[in-house]
C-alpha cells in the first residue's frame, strides 16, 4: 500500500532576522553621510513596522537600504504590505508597514484553485493561515511546490513538512 505524502504551505516572516536586518540598516544610517543628522529610526510593534524620518525622500532612502538588507538574509519583501505616509511630529513623516503572517482567505483560495488545476493527484486544505497538501506521489508534490513558486501571488510561500 502506497503511504500518503504532505507539505505544508506557509507564509512566515522570521522575526529574528527581521530584527536583525533592522539592525543593520540603522547602522547603515548612522554611518551614511546623507543622513547626518536626521532622526530616523524603526521599530517594529507587534506585527507592524514603523518607520520614522525626515522627510519623503529620507523615508524612501530607508525602505531601500531595508529591503535590501531583508533581500540579503533570504526575507520576502513581498510580505510588507506599506500603509500611507503620515505626517509625525516636528515635520518628521511616519510610515506603518504591516507584515503579512500567514496566508488569508483569498490567496488560500487562489493557491487552492491553482492546485485544482494541475491536474496533479493530490489534494489541499486551508487549515487557518496554512495550506495542507497531500498526495501519493511525491513527485506530484514537487510539481506543486515548483508551480506555486512560479505562481504570481501577493505573498512569499514557504513549503514545510514535507514528508
Amino acid at each position: 500500500m502506497a503511504s500518503e505524502s504532505s507539505f505544508d504551505i506557509v507564509s512566515k516572516m522570521d522575526m529574528q532576522e527581521l530584527t536583525n536586518a533592522i539592525d543593520q540598516t540603522e547602522r547603515e544610517i548612522a554611518n551614511r553621510f546623507d543622513f547626518k543628522g536626521s532622526k530616523s529610526e524603526l521599530k517594529i510593534e507587534k506585527d507592524v513596522l514603523v518607520i520614522l524620518s525626515d522627510d519623503e525622500y529620507k523615508l524612501n532612502a530607508v525602505i531601500d537600504i531595508l529591503q535590501s538588507k531583508m533581500i540579503k538574509r533570504g526575507l520576502p519583501i513581498k510580505n510588507l504590505d506599506y500603509g500611507k505616509i503620515e505626517p509625525a511630529s516636528l515635520g518628521a513623516v511616519r510610515q506603518r508597514i504591516n507584515l503579512k503572517q500567514g496566508i488569508d482567505q483569498e490567496n488560500a483560495k487562489k493557491i487552492n484553485v491553482l492546485i485544482r488545476d494541475s491536474k496533479l493527484k493530490v489534494k489541499s486544505q486551508i487549515q487557518g493561515d496554512q495550506i495542507r497538501v497531500t498526495g501519493k506521489s511525491r513527485d506530484d508534490l514537487q510539481q506543486i511546490i515548483q508551480m506555486l513558486r512560479k505562481g504570481d501571488l501577493t505573498v512569499d510561500l514557504q513549503f514545510t513538512n514535507l514528508k
